[in-house]
């Protein structure tokens, strides 16, 4: 089989999932959309989380062209991202009971706020805690999950529980179990995850439904616009300094 034919077959694959989502989740997608619409008309922030791999997605929509300005990256030191040494200190770390009340306890989120939490699993003690200490502040948390692993696995969270389980809107990714699309014979182990196309779309779907909530509104969407376009830094100065109380990417 050349590797021609397994490009084919991930983006294939990918694709796939897409038009799932697509068809699956669209109302779910519109919801949580508003649900940040809601939150930035009501004055109040809004962050996005994940763990490992999951955090890219969250990434993808921080201090990004043509996202909104207001969407805040919460960070927990050795889990965001895969920059931490060991890298597997970051997979050890997720499953550490009380870390996600000792980052609550110290971030800026507030009632009034809304959260997306990303995990594809679910199952971590780190997302499960991090969606129940919210949502007992008075956050309104999006959760970002491959719901069917609720089905399959043991949650690692004492109450047995999983994200969805905590969440205000559970965003499916239908991501299988083990995130990888291709298998092959002579492969030992499926290999090609899509997680991260699939939930950094779900993500922009997100982020496009609430700005034109917004827009629909009367209320001007807080977005940003490419610092490599003419005009695109001035754009960002002004947007920043009208909602600069709510951004906090820059201090």
């Amino acid at each position: 089989m050349s590797d021609g034919s397994l490009a084919d077959q991930f983006l294939d694959a990918a694709i796939e999932l897409l038009k799932r989502v697509r068809d699956e989740q669209t109302e779910s997608i519109t919801a949580a959309g508003t649900l940040l619409a809601d939150t930035v008309a009501d004055g109040g922030r809004l962050f996005a989380f994940g763990a490992g791999h999951s955090s890219l997605p969250a990434q993808d929509v921080v201090y990004r062209a043509g996202g909104l300005a207001l969407m805040n990256l919460l960070v927990v030191p050795g889990v965001v991202g895969v920059d931490v040494m060991p890298a597997t200190l970051g997979s050890a770390l997720e499953r550490v009971d009380g870390l996600a009340s000792a980052v609550l306890g110290t971030s800026p989120l507030r009632a009034g706020d809304a959260l997306v939490i990303i995990s594809l699993s679910g199952r971590n003690a780190l997302p499960v805690e991090m969606a129940m200490n919210a949502r007992a502040l008075g956050v309104r948390v999006i959760g970002v999950t491959s719901v069917a692993y609720a089905t399959e696995t043991r949650s690692r969270h004492a109450s047995g529980t999983y994200l969805k389980d905590h969440c205000d809107i559970v965003l499916d990714s239908k991501i299988a179990i083990g995130d990888a699309t291709l298998a092959l014979d002579t492969v030992p182990a499926p290999f090609a995850p899509a997680s991260t196309v699939v939930t950094s779309a779900i993500m922009q779907a997100v982020m496009a439904t609430a700005a034109g909530s917004l827009a629909d509104r009367g209320i001007e969407p807080p977005l940003l616009r490419s610092g490599n376009v003419d005009g695109g830094h001035e754009w960002n100065g002004r947007v920043m300094k009208e909602y600069g109380d709510r951004i906090f990417y820059r201090q």
